[in-house]
């Protein structure tokens, strides 16, 4: 591929954007390619987790406003539904963990693409910066529906419209990540996390963030009888079986994600 770094690795898929000299921002190709490599991920039963991630310095910022300005360019409605759109929701409908280390900015729909994904870490240097209103446009690629939900209307609304680029110290505290790591030790700490949960029972994580999805819309109602489903579906997985023998044998379970 010409714009994504693609591997898969001892149940680990990376996907690297690989755009650096533009801070990996989207063009169509990138956006096709990391589509074509999130459904491979989909169906590749050997995939247990995917790490999204950028080359360089940066994560990604956002649509390339060269290729938006250049002659016979994409219009913003087939950026959207051709490109950003389809993006988010193979990341929040596969049924396995999506990771995002950012390394760098995580501007406009690079922003965004980093908060949809299911745990998000960053390097301590990272910045989030909701940039659109710098250019007259709204939030797209889900943030004004991640969000607000993710740290709270008042928030959300004021880093949208201000602009404002938020660190990743100050991302944690405000929720929108879950973690940051010392830029010297990110890559260490990244690797022992993705281990971690490759090994772990991954059929629950893909019950769990169906559940997760869910929960933005359902009323308690509706999502307690959706966790009665899926409870039951996974009480019937051989990763259930295989942790509540293990428990019993006080022994590590080796869990297969089925």
């Amino acid at each position: 591929m010409e714009h994504i770094k693609f591997h898969i690795e001892e149940g680990i898929a990376s996907i690297i954007m690989n755009r650096p000299d533009r801070l990996n921002a989207f063009n169509r190709t990138m956006a096709l390619e990391l589509q074509h490599c999130l459904d491979v991920c989909a169906t590749d039963h050997e995939v247990r987790v995917v790490f999204l991630s950028g080359s360089g310095k940066g994560f990604c910022a956002g649509q390339d406003i060269a290729e938006l300005t250049a002659p016979n360019s994409p219009t913003i409605a087939q950026i959207l539904s051709e490109h950003c759109n389809p993006i988010i929701r193979k990341i929040r409908t596969i049924a396995k963990p999506v990771v995002a280390g950012v390394n760098g900015v995580a501007a406009g729909a690079g922003a965004n693409l980093a908060l949809c994904c299911d745990i998000v870490v960053a390097k301590r240097s990272a910045s989030f910066i909701q940039a659109f209103s710098k250019i007259g446009l709204i939030p797209d690629s889900g943030g004004t529906f991640f969000l607000p939900r993710l740290i709270g209307w008042q928030k959300a609304s004021a880093l949208m419209m201000t602009g404002d680029k938020v660190s990743a110290e100050e991302a944690e505290k405000l929720g929108m990540i879950y973690k940051i790591f010392d830029d010297d030790v990110f890559d260490h700490n990244v690797k022992q996390l993705l281990e971690t949960l490759a090994g772990m029972p991954t059929k629950a994580f893909a019950l769990t963030k169906h559940a997760l999805n869910y929960s933005f819309t359902n009323d308690y109602s509706a999502q307690l009888e959706l966790e009665d489903k899926l409870q039951q579906e996974a009480a019937l997985s051989y990763d259930y079986r295989e942790g509540i023998d293990a428990f019993i044998n006080k022994r590590t379970p080796e869990f297969k994600g089925e």
